[in-house]
């Protein structure tokens, strides 16, 4: 089974803000699969289950994703833990596990591919990184940098809305994307 997380921000207020472009990709990803969302308080997460795929949408906020990954991974038991519970560190989650979110360190309408690498400051991925003691996972990282974010903080310019423009080269992008599922 492969698990698939989009991150984002629960609620109406962040639906289409730039740090929710993980949603809006695991959303298209969920439509595919003619499911819908259902929510699982055990592992504060939306969910979709199929045979090839477990599709997932923390419920958590953003910098607390890593409690909802945490849940699953242990759930199912896919993580490597000691006696005491704890996460062992740098287990390799590369094949099971992959997070789909957006990147300030690529421009807008680029994408890459990362297996273990640091979170370069993105406070979801790190929380992921934190409960899962490993940054050997796959990443879908999504870019978002414009020319905006010389006139604004990094904070606030995730939190704006795409322009209309900047939503016609994501929505340009969104093929590419998800073919890699």
């Amino acid at each position: 089974m492969k698990i698939i997380v989009g991150l984002g921000n629960p609620g109406k207020k962040y639906d289409q803000a730039r740090h929710n472009l993980g949603f809006a990709v695991i959303d298209q990803l969920a439509t595919r699969t003619g499911e819908t969302w259902q929510e699982n308080k055990k592992f504060k997460a939306e969910i979709i289950q199929t045979t090839d795929y477990f599709l997932v949408k923390p419920l958590t906020f953003m910098n607390n994703s890593g409690e909802a990954v945490r849940a699953i991974l242990n759930y199912y038991d896919l993580l490597t833990v000691n006696e005491a519970g704890e996460a062992m560190a740098n287990s390799d989650l590369s094949e099971i596990l992959t997070v789909i979110h957006d990147e300030l360190d690529l421009p807008l309408g680029k994408y890459k591919i990362s297996i273990n690498s640091s979170a370069a400051g993105h406070r979801g991925v790190q929380s992921i990184i934190d409960h899962l003691q490993t940054q050997n996972f796959t990443r879908l990282r999504i870019g978002i940098a414009t020319n905006k974010l010389d006139k604004i903080p990094s904070d606030v310019f995730v939190q704006k809305k795409f322009s209309r423009d900047e939503q016609k080269i994501v929505d340009n992008l969104m093929p590419q994307l998800l073919a890699n599922f």
